[in-house]
């Protein structure tokens, strides 16, 4: 089970939004750089990226900020926001991306995903963000009309590494992770499956190691870790299992 510690890029800084508005803002770190290092240095395994501004714009802007995390860590990394196309996919994958999570393209062009897949098996994520369970596309300014679960079942057996599932209504609030609509969504597909949104104190990682919550492959915290909700080392004692 992996906690997934986020760096969220908005103008080149690590921030936090508040239900997904660009306009609720809140900076935590003008080196993003110096965050991923100190995520590795608290003993976090993996780091969890999004280019907000790119979400919107359909195409990298804080390109730099990324390429200078993934100099300072030596966790793999995982990006979302804006990569379209699958020379976009490629470009960042040579760059040293470990995983590349596709959300807007999943809805307006599955078969580039699928297509994604088959070049880069194990490569590429799925990231799916509802709002009252139908999914938002281009920076969660828009809404469908798919549900998460039918976008979720149209790429089973596609080789999509993961799927990231975020509730938007959640997201930055500290209301804890929708832990039923996570694990219906996880157990509907074979494809694993990995909880964000509103993951608020320990008591969620706590929640991380119950018998039907096994099946995810981890969760994505931010404000929390950022606010001091949640004490890296505790959290990460709670995932491994140990006493302290």
């Amino acid at each position: 089970m992996i906690l997934f510690p986020a760096i969220d890029l908005k103008d080149g800084q690590c921030v936090r939004l508040k239900l997904g508005d660009m306009d609720q803002a809140t900076v935590y770190n003008a080196d993003p750089a110096a965050q991923a290092c100190s995520f590795e240095e608290q003993g976090f395994a993996w780091l969890h990226v999004v280019d907000l501004n790119g979400a919107f714009a359909g195409a990298s802007v804080n390109g730099d900020a990324v390429e200078a995390i993934l100099k300072a860590t030596k966790n793999p990394v995982q990006l979302g926001g804006g990569i379209r196309t699958l020379a976009h996919i490629e470009a960042w994958l040579d760059k040293g991306l470990s995983r590349v999570i596709l959300g807007t393209v999943a809805v307006r062009d599955p078969e580039l995903v699928k297509e994604a897949c088959k070049a880069f098996p194990g490569k590429i994520a799925v990231g799916i963000d509802a709002r009252a369970g139908k999914v938002a596309v281009e920076g969660w300014a828009e809404t469908s009309d798919l549900s998460a679960v039918e976008l979720a079942r149209r790429f089973e057996g596609a080789g999509v590494a993961a799927i990231i599932y975020t509730d938007i209504d959640r997201d930055g609030v500290l209301t804890g992770i929708n832990w039923e609509s996570t694990i219906e969504l996880a157990d509907a597909v074979s494809i694993p499956v990995i909880a964000s949104g509103g993951l608020a104190s320990i008591a969620d990682i706590v929640r991380m190691t119950m018998p039907d919550a096994a099946k995810l492959e981890g969760a994505i915290s931010g404000r929390a870790l950022y606010d001091g909700r949640i004490d890296p080392a505790e959290a990460l004692r709670v995932l491994r299992r140990e006493v302290a």
